[in-house]
């Protein structure tokens, strides 16, 4: 009897590890599968359509004081776009407070065409003055594409932003019991098909938050980051945060601080 069971012990430890390097070589392939899918959708990103809009709409002169944006301060000076998406978001001396680049938008909006910042703030995602905001935030994210994030953190508002954004990060809450850490707080998760980067530390170029603004295949929309935000907060069950909230913007800065050095590959095609 006891050789026997050693017998049959043998051939299902033997089974099993001839199986592991199937089921590795199988994960890889759906991996590189979905990979090859959006390099074959690179091509005709229709992120290009939403890009060519914002180029107009930042040249346009608009708004009750009939001005275009082209001396708005993204942070390297007014007018200044190649190179601002990868530093942001950051603190501004004019507003006091850290921005992301959605919440700048709203800023020289305001200030140099006169649309109402608070009005535009609650209009839907993908609406009147949001889609373009949206369009803007495409276009100028396309003019720091191939550049490396390099965050400031020389302002103590930087760095409390920083901090904000951690506590918020791993704060589990709502019927879920969820985090932003669940999804993305280690290596190698994934959902069904879809793999899941570490966002508490570079997770490489192009991956997690170097890769927004994105267009989504599968809802045919142009998500900015604040939108992905948003829906991250859906997907755990939270109220919708308010449009360019602290939180949000903080989460921004935990992000994009921890991506320093990751290659931006913005407006980027999701699934």
């Amino acid at each position: 009897m006891n050789h026997t069971l050693k017998v049959l012990m043998a051939a299902a430890g033997a089974a099993l590890f001839a199986a592991l390097p199937m089921q590795a070589a199988a994960q890889k392939s759906a991996a590189d599968g979905i990979a090859e899918y959006r390099k074959m959708l690179e091509d005709g990103n229709p992120a290009d359509l939403f890009e060519a809009k914002g180029e107009d709409l930042w040249k346009q002169k608009r708004g009750p004081k009939a001005a275009s944006l082209e001396r708005c301060d993204l942070g390297l000076g007014p007018g200044v776009v190649k190179g601002a998406w990868v530093q942001m978001p950051r603190y501004f001396a004019d507003t006091g407070r850290v921005q992301d680049l959605e919440s700048r938008l709203l800023t020289c909006m305001e200030t140099l065409q006169g649309f109402n910042a608070a009005e535009v703030a609650k209009t839907p995602f993908g609406k009147g003055e949001m889609a373009n905001v949206t369009a803007l935030a495409t276009w100028i994210s396309a003019e720091s594409k191939g550049q490396r994030f390099a965050l400031p953190q020389s302002h103590p508002q930087e760095q409390r932003m920083y901090e904000l954004g951690k506590r918020a990060f791993f704060f589990r809450g709502g019927p879920m019991d969820f985090s932003c850490a669940s999804c993305h707080g280690e290596k190698g998760k994934r959902i069904r098909l879809q793999d899941l980067p570490d966002l508490r530390s570079n997770p490489g170029d192009g991956i997690g938050f170097a890769a927004w603004p994105a267009y989504r295949v599968s809802n045919g929309e142009m998500w900015s980051m604040q939108l992905r935000l948003n829906d991250c907060f859906r997907q755990q069950r939270f109220p919708y945060p308010g449009f360019i909230s602290d939180v949000t913007i903080a989460l921004g800065v935990y992000m994009g601080v921890n991506a320093k050095g990751a290659e931006s590959i913005a407006p980027a095609i999701k699934r």
